[in-house]
């Protein structure tokens, strides 16, 4: 069989969920499970894989996608609860009297908020929680999902408290081969995961820094009455200090806490530090900056949901008793995560299966108390408390998650199973390189040497196809690691930018626009928010994969496992 044959072959799982989402418009749930049957098969009849290994790698992957399930879960039934509590509602009345500049309002509530929403829930919530409130506060519904959209950008990377990274990455890679192959160079693979996690920090602030400028530009030039790029680089210098206040920390603690915290606590410090300047009027410009009247706007900008910060609230709450449960998701997982004797006791609780119906590699296993998940159900019971809560308050959150759970579950039963089959697919009765791989060597060959510059357009394209960060490296990590193997460059850097690129393409992920433009009524007019998303998108994997290119042919990067 020629390579460029083997090479369709693999794609053709992939090549398939793209017509099938995209071309003929099939929902997920319905598009999945024939990807995953395709899939089975050609590993069964193309790649000769025992029937035994297949199965056992679905198996694999239903393991893995109950611990990412408990992560959504957790995630989302925090946010539902605070939501019943009355604790969002507090949040967002805490925001409507920093600045009656819209502009402010923009980078406060849909870029530090909604990165802080991102950290801590993830799976389009930041723009399904920041656009409500914006209308609520006087935005038309379409510069309202606009603006969300664009948060989810610089910290999905790290959103759900790092699920794209712990899962999406751990389970996307190799890892059994790759940690035999790390420590026969006297490194592990936890150090490498975290040589990834730090490339992916760094990327992020370099390119995402300007993401708050994009976005008051973007308004002022499609939502003002002049139409003016001009009114919104006005507000560079605050834009710009907003950037920095989320960045800064979010690289320091990628750097030295791990994939769980950039988001979640840059979200939070930037929050406290640009709400402080923003109400001194530090940078803000002397004139204020806001809408036409709203009987002028065009029908197309206007939603079907009207909405009042009054009617939202639930009991009165201080803004301090509000963020607590937040404020504690973060030191439970610092306690966790920085303190060996407090993650080996939540670790202690594991649930694993080893060689998966005597499959030799195939292994996987479940950690309920360390994963995000057992930490933000905790924390979801002590906020039932905290916030004096009545039962049916909780079961109302409960019976909320556990829909959005029963939805996501369902499409992640096939995905993540075929991922797995693809990454198994090396141990076959013909001694065909894995799927993966077999992809890998042909693009190495046909593109070459400037392969980095298209590597984060890869994960982009993974993520508008899934909706899911986590998902496109789930799909893509192997292919990206294979690529650089075969090109001789840092596997590391690549992986970090299909990560980066997998972000960014959540900007256009059609589940994302549609989810954003559900909560403020504008459904069915998706594709004139996505002809403005495609531009901040287009930049961020150019950039990205301009760095890739610098990172790795000028300044040297390397990881343990180039030329092995």
């Amino acid at each position: 069989m020629s390579s460029g044959l083997l090479a369709f072959l693999a794609f053709a799982p992939i090549l398939l969920a793209a017509v099938l989402l995209i071309g003929l418009r099939w929902p997920a749930s319905r598009a999945m499970p024939v990807v995953y049957l395709a899939s089975a098969l050609i590993a069964l009849l193309a790649w000769d894989m025992s029937f035994g290994r297949v199965l056992a790698s679905t198996l694999q992957g239903l393991v893995i996608t109950i611990g990412l399930l408990w992560i959504i879960f957790g995630a989302i039934l925090l946010l539902n609860t605070l939501k019943h509590s009355g604790g969002i509602t507090a949040i967002r009345a805490g925001f409507t009297t920093i600045s009656p500049d819209r502009r402010i309002q923009a980078i406060i509530i849909a870029w530090l908020f909604g990165c802080f929403i991102e950290g801590a829930s993830g799976f389009g919530t930041p723009a399904a929680i920041a656009a409500p409130l914006l209308v609520a506060i006087g935005f038309p519904a379409m510069a309202a999902v606009l603006m969300g959209m664009l948060v989810q950008s610089t910290p999905v990377s790290f959103g759900a408290v790092g699920t794209p990274i712990i899962v999406g990455i751990n389970s996307g890679l190799d890892t059994a081969t790759l940690g035999a192959q790390l420590a026969a160079q006297g490194s592990s693979w936890p150090v490498f995961l975290q040589q990834i996690t730090t490339s992916v920090a760094i990327t992020h602030a370099l390119v995402g820094t300007v993401m708050p400028l994009i976005m008051a530009a973007m308004l002022t030039r499609f939502f003002g009455k002049e139409k003016s790029w001009k009114a919104g680089l006005e507000v560079a210098p605050f834009a710009l200090f907003a950037g920095l206040a989320f960045t800064l920390p979010y690289v320091a603690t990628g750097i030295l806490l791990g994939p769980e915290f950039p988001s979640l606590l840059g979200g939070l410090i930037g929050l406290a530090i640009v709400t402080t300047a923003a109400r001194f009027k530090f940078l803000v410009p002397k004139t204020v900056w806001d809408f036409a009247p709203a009987d002028t706007w065009p029908s197309e900008w206007v939603g079907k949901v009207e909405m009042k910060l009054d009617e939202l609230a639930a009991r009165p709450m201080s803004a301090l008793r509000a963020w607590m449960p937040y404020v504690l998701v973060g030191l439970l997982l610092v306690l966790s995560r920085v303190f060996p004797e407090v993650g080996s006791a939540l670790k202690s609780v594991s649930i694993a299966f080893k060689d998966i119906l005597g499959q030799s590699g195939i292994s996987a296993s479940i950690e309920p108390l360390y994963l995000p998940g057992g930490i933000l159900v905790a924390v979801v019971l002590i906020t039932y408390f905290l916030h004096d809560m009545r039962p049916r308050e909780l079961v109302a959150a409960v019976k909320e998650s556990s829909q959005v759970l029963l939805s996501a579950g369902f499409v992640l039963l096939f995905t993540v199973p075929m991922v797995r089959i693809l990454i198994n697919s090396g141990v076959n009765a013909s001694d065909l390189p894995s799927m993966p791989i077999a992809m890998a060597r042909y693009v190495a060959d046909s593109v070459g040497a400037i392969y980095p510059l298209l590597a984060p357009s890869v994960g982009a394209l993974g993520a508008f196809i899934a909706g899911s960060n986590t998902v496109s490296n789930m799909m893509f990590s192997q292919f990206q690691y294979g690529v650089a193997h075969s090109l001789g460059v840092s596997g590391a850097m690549i992986v970090a930018v299909q990560a980066v690129g997998a972000a960014a393409g959540n900007m256009v992920a059609i589940h994302n626009v549609v989810a954003a433009s559900a909560t403020v009524g504008l459904l069915g007019r998706e594709g004139l928010t996505l002809r403005k998303t495609v531009w901040p998108t287009l930049y961020y994997v150019l950039m990205t994969g301009i760095i890739a290119m610098i990172a790795i042919y000028a300044m040297g990067v390397t990881d343990p496992l180039v030329g092995i």
